[in-house]
């Protein structure tokens, strides 16, 4: 039995907000269970210098967790001086997730900056932030092409990230910070809306994993991306600013 009761295939109730944040270009409020994640996009023209002149645009990504997203304080990382290396690697891999969606010749010489801001960390909050992360991107969108900032949409699919795990002997999906913490297999998977996959981080903490484990992992992954991706899209479509898987 999971702790949070839930059936193996079965995700947290994932709710996403939309426009929360008004002075953005493009906003989204993710929560996956208890964990939350704020996520920003800014439009800017100022490209890195490696990109100027050469008709292309550019997306990336910052990531950061509130002192109190968890259960006891933790230091600011601008008052430490330096980010810590996982902060970096989870932001170059949200950048990274993003751009195999967008086209960067149609978004012109424009630079989208996503910053993901943890407020609530219960689990997941690297593959929250790259689901939610893709709506604010494409509110953000929508703002220029309202603009005529530029003249087409540059994504070319949807990105969408979830966590498996075999906890106890058997393979999970969505793993909370308490599956996470005495899970023998973690694994995140990063996929785009037609089913490919992007990224896969899979680690044994344990014993080592098998094939046949892995393959049930991935069909759970498949499983919840196309429940995200339905999600995403209707929050983008509907007035709506607020949705909630069943």
């Amino acid at each position: 039995m999971r702790p949070s009761k839930r059936d193996n295939d079965q995700m947290r109730e994932v709710i996403i907000e939309r426009g929360v944040a008004p002075q953005a270009e493009g906003s989204a409020m993710i929560s996956f269970g208890n964990t939350k994640v704020l996520c920003t996009a800014s439009v800017e023209t100022k490209l890195p210098p490696w990109l100027r002149g050469k008709g292309t645009g550019w997306v990336t990504a910052e990531y950061g967790m509130l002192p109190r997203s968890t259960g006891s304080r933790m230091r600011r990382e601008a008052t430490a001086g330096k980010q810590s290396g996982r902060t970096q690697e989870i932001q170059r891999l949200i950048g990274r997730s993003l751009r195999a969606v967008v086209d960067m010749g149609i978004l012109g010489e424009n630079q989208i900056t996503l910053d993901c801001d943890v407020i609530t960390a219960d689990g997941g909050t690297r593959t929250a932030a790259i689901t939610g992360a893709y709506v604010a991107l494409s509110e953000a969108i929508n703002w220029m092409l309202e603009r005529e900032l530029i003249s087409q949409n540059p994504i070319k699919d949807n990105i969408a990230a979830i966590s498996c795990g075999i906890y106890r002997g058997t393979p999970v999906l969505d793993l909370d910070y308490l599956e996470d913490s005495e899970a023998e297999t973690d694994a995140n998977f990063i996929m785009s809306g037609n089913g490919n996959f992007v990224e896969i981080q899979g680690t044994a903490e344990q014993e080592p994993f098998t094939r046949d484990e892995l393959n049930q992992l991935m069909d759970l992954a498949q499983k919840g991306i196309v429940e995200l991706v339905e999600l995403q899209n209707k929050v983008l479509a509907t007035k709506c600013k607020v949705l909630a898987t069943k």
